[in-house]
């Protein structure tokens, strides 16, 4: 079952460009990454998603039903943490987080005490006395305080440090176990990379790659890095399969799509003294997609 559906989502600020012609959809229980640098479209896709802003043409459902005419129903099952938040400077972490767990009409006083505990965040305390980090811990309790089915998060990490982020990730691991399906954008690689089972790639407000986290790892590409003893150009290894090609002195590394006995061979026909081959990571893969895209 498809929790989100989107299909050929497009917005247009003017004549400027948001997004264009995106389709995708997310399944129900999976942690889903949305990757690309600033300015993509990410926060475009998501604002649509919520109705924060309506689309130029297309459509997107969540849980079936339509992400405009039917807001207010999916809002009661969606937890969303923007990139940035903003509060009343006055009031009390406390006051706020009961004041947004007024609107679904549930107690969430247990849950809001266990997200606190764990987030090791002070409820007591003022808004404007808070760090950054701490203030995306309280945005973080508003967005899971109502238990919600589909948690959108938009850069959610940023403002927390290094240790909160390791018990964020935690936390959003126990929430998928029950579950809650996740849509995890971000342009932290390594964040994306840890999380999800399956990511878009989005470039200039078009989807450029849709796959499995698997697939883009470990079963397409090979990382290569060689050190040769000979004086060769990098034009050597000029040959289909082969992309993001440098060299630095002797030292040799491109990513290898294709079949392995074929740059075996050719590996064969150069004097090497070490030789490294892996799985590349999803930062050197994203930068394949946009280097190829481009």
């Amino acid at each position: 079952m498809s929790v989100i559906e989107i299909s050929n989502l497009t917005k247009y600020y003017g004549k400027a460009r948001g997004i264009i012609d995106v389709s995708f959809d997310v399944e129900e229980g999976e942690i889903f990454g949305f990757i690309g640098p600033n300015g993509a479209g990410k926060s475009t896709t998501i604002r649509l998603l919520l109705a924060l802003i309506y689309p130029t043409s297309g459509s997107a459902k969540i849980f079936g039903r339509d992400c405009i005419r039917e807001r207010h129903e999916i809002a009661r099952h969606v937890g969303y943490l923007p990139s940035e938040v903003y509060y009343y400077d006055n009031m009390r972490v406390i006051d706020l987080l009961k004041y947004s767990a007024s609107f679904y009409k549930k107690d969430c006083t247990g849950r809001i005490k266990e997200l606190a505990e764990m987030l090791d965040l002070d409820l007591s305390r003022k808004i404007d006395d808070l760090s950054l980090g701490n203030k995306k811990k309280v945005g973080i309790v508003q967005g899971l305080l109502h238990e919600p089915k589909l948690i959108i998060l938009d850069e959610p990490t940023s403002g927390l440090d290094p240790l909160m982020q390791q018990t964020f990730f935690d936390l959003l691991r126990e929430e998928n176990k029950k579950g809650v399906t996740i849509f995890f954008s971000s342009h932290i690689l390594s964040e994306v990379q840890k999380l999800c089972s399956r990511v878009a790639i989005i470039k200039e407000g078009r989807i450029i790659k849709l796959d499995k986290m698997s697939a883009l790892t470990e079963d397409n590409y090979k990382k290569v890095k060689l050190v040769v003893k000979d004086d060769i150009g990098k034009e050597f290894f000029d040959m289909p399969g082969v992309s993001n090609l440098c060299q630095e002195d002797n030292e040799i590394s491109f990513l290898y799509r294709g079949n392995p006995n074929d740059i075996i061979r050719k590996i064969s026909q150069v004097n090497v003294s070490n030789i490294l081959i892996e799985e590349p990571s999803l930062e050197e893969i994203f930068m394949h997609y946009y280097d190829r895209e481009g």
